[in-house]
């Protein structure tokens, strides 16, 4: 096959990525290919732990979001943790926020934590990770997202490693909230028809057998690359040879999820619980999301989603005059201040019946909420300003200390990154980890 119709399969078969390239070498020595295949694997029989992360792309105006403040004395209800932390265990919701106290008992919010980052919309796709897309390439993991960490510890025990949902249009190129450690966007789920099938829809012998050439010519490929290295390796300086042993890590990464995939062929699916649905808008949509999100856990299909919340949201569907992103930048106007508020009040809504639902769905273990960490927030903290400052967050279920907000001082010299948050959910996950991204350790009060 010649270099050319090589290079029209690999387009055709999936996401291609090459041996970098080489200040040792001409470019034209580092052409060769691999495709990406999904990781896939066998279940497993331990206990489960399960995260959810939830982004809206465009944040929440902040007056009618957050807990109404206390009074400057703490009042008995509140605990001075530690210097530029008070943990609340009253609150009184916001305008938008206001559904949360159905469920109070069950949540945790979190305020004046961010990643000390700025850029706006060019910042909110750090809201998983703590790291901006462009300054992936001076982290170790680059910019790999909390959910993508967190599915390495549990490779193969699910169908699906992670299931990331979301809208290919909207701000930016649509959906961002979740990254692999290569620094590549995870393409999304757009939708529930697509989410069932999925999910629930089978895959007939044909297709079976041309996933199967897929993988054959997936692993031939990769063949190809590992010869490739081993021509020039001796070739390369030292700088060189460490790039080509960090780029063949993520080769082998390819080859055992395409062994973990391979091994999910002849396992059925669940059957479908109702008729596959249709793609109506996000609206109405939202609700019928979170439902096929409960379902995938209680199936044990897969034990980590994600979920992002703006792109083709619109208001209109809500019978809102006016588009969401320019009813964020409302300018102080109450009129559109009215507006948005009521966006947000049904996004909370949604959120609060979804982990109602998760409390009265149960596995073998128990409810699904008890052995689920359900994040809910955005990596944008004011639209109508465009800071990335004090995000909004809440944290739900996973059996912890819940009924409480944990107020951090955002003016303390101490105050830690929302990373910290992330090191104790991976923990709490099971993850045997210290740190992640931009962490200075864990977050101090959630324990």
């Amino acid at each position: 096959m010649n270099s050319f119709s090589r290079r029209n399969v690999l387009r055709a078969a999936g996401v291609s990525v090459g041996l970098p390239a080489f200040a040792s070498l001409p470019v034209s020595k580092t052409s060769a290919q691999v495709v990406q295949g999904e990781s896939a694997g066998a279940s497993s029989t331990k206990a489960k732990r399960r995260m959810v992360c939830i982004g809206n792309m465009l944040g929440f105006y902040p007056d009618a979001f957050w807990p109404q403040q206390p009074a400057e004395n703490l009042s008995s209800s509140s605990k001075r943790l530690s210097n530029g932390l008070i943990e609340h265990r009253q609150m009184r919701f916001g305008e938008s926020s206001q559904s949360l106290a159905e469920i109070e008992d069950q949540l945790t919010v979190i305020s004046g934590l961010d990643h000390g980052l700025k850029g706006g919309h060019f910042a909110i796709h750090a809201f998983l990770s703590g790291v901006r897309q462009i300054d992936a390439h001076t982290m170790p993991l680059a910019n790999i997202t909390l959910d993508q960490f967190a599915a390495q510890s549990i490779s193969g025990q699910t169908r699906f490693p992670t299931l990331t949902i979301g809208s290919e249009s909207g701000i930016h190129g649509g959906c961002q909230l979740s990254w692999t450690r290569s620094g590549t966007r995870v393409p999304p789920i757009p939708g529930p028809q697509q989410l069932f099938e999925t999910l629930f829809v089978g895959t007939d012998p044909k297709q079976k057998q041309a996933a199967a050439d897929r993988i054959g010519l997936q692993n031939s490929i990769l063949d190809l690359v590992h010869g490739s290295a081993k021509e020039i390796e001796k070739q390369l300086d030292r700088q060189d040879q460490q790039k080509l042993d960090e780029y063949l890590t993520s080769v082998r990464d390819v080859e055992q999820r395409l062994a973990l995939r391979r091994s999910w062929f002849d396992v059925p699916k669940p059957d479908a619980p109702f008729d596959q649905p249709k793609n109506r808008n996000l609206v109405e949509d939202l609700p019928l999301l979170y439902d096929l999100i409960v379902l995938a856990l209680q199936t044990d299909s897969t034990r980590i989603a994600t979920l992002e919340i703006g792109g083709d949201f619109n208001p209109n569907d809500l019978g809102i005059k006016g588009g969401y992103h320019a009813l964020s930048h409302h300018g102080k106007r109450q009129e559109n201040i009215d507006k948005l508020i009521a966006i947000e009040r049904y996004q909370v809504e949604q959120f609060t019946r979804f982990i109602d639902k998760l409390a009265n769905t149960n596995d073998e273990h128990g409810p699904l909420l008890d052995q689920t960490s359900v994040l809910f927030g955005s990596g944008m903290g004011n639209a109508n300003s465009h800071t990335n400052s004090n995000l909004p967050l809440v944290m739900a279920g996973g059996g912890g200390k819940q009924g409480r907000w944990l107020a951090f001082d955002e003016q303390a010299n101490d105050r830690p990154p929302l990373t910290n948050l992330y090191v104790s959910l991976l923990q709490d996950f099971g993850v045997e980890t210290d740190s992640f991204a931009t962490s200075t350790g864990t977050l101090r009060g959630w324990a």
